[in-house]
């Protein structure tokens, strides 16, 4: 990483312009989050119902210097009728891209949910060609599960996926 002080706070209102950027501009969003235009309005409905953070999940905005560079996000998964766990994943501006942030904004999200919930595991996946996230992902902790065949359908055909997760007691990595 270039040095940069990586941090996750809450959304502002003033950062749902960016948020409503990934849902709009296919050049923001990269090649592997695009799957076509998305109603915007949707981060301020539900910014105006619970400020992004629920009981079900949430989105936190990433920073580096201080400037707002992409967001984490998590949701529940219910497993069992007693249990669950959270699905995580991250979206970085383009220029916020290959530096090390996304590693840092995860493992910190990871350290967040397991702080702050009980938890035992996290998950995560990406798309199988995404090398990038899945470097990102295991610099973060994560352990590779497997592939997922044919999970996803985006530009017009179906990918498969890869799983990963980290446990409640996995080792972390040093950092923030």
């Amino acid at each position: 990483m270039s040095g940069e002080s990586v941090a996750l706070r809450p959304v502002d209102e003033d950062d749902l312009p960016l948020l409503e950027r990934f849902l709009t501009e296919p050049e923001t969003t990269g090649p592997f989050q695009w799957f076509g235009y998305t109603d915007p309005r949707r981060f301020r409905q539900r910014w105006a119902e619970n400020r992004l953070l629920g009981e079900d999940g949430g989105q936190l905005i990433v920073t580096a210097g201080g400037k707002p560079l992409g967001m984490v996000a998590w949701r529940k998964v219910v497993v069992t009728a007693s249990s669950h766990c959270w699905n995580m994943g991250a979206q970085l501006l383009p220029e916020a891209r290959g530096r090390g942030i996304g590693t840092q904004a995860q493992l910190q999200l990871v350290r967040y949910l397991f702080a702050h919930t009980p938890v035992m595991r996290i998950e995560a996946d990406t798309e199988a060609e995404n090398i990038a996230e899945q470097r990102a992902l295991e610099k973060a902790g994560f352990t590779r599960e497997g592939v997922v065949r044919s999970i996803v359908f985006r530009d017009g055909r179906w990918r498969d996926g890869v799983a990963y997760s980290v446990l409640r007691g996995d080792p972390l990595p040093a950092g923030r």
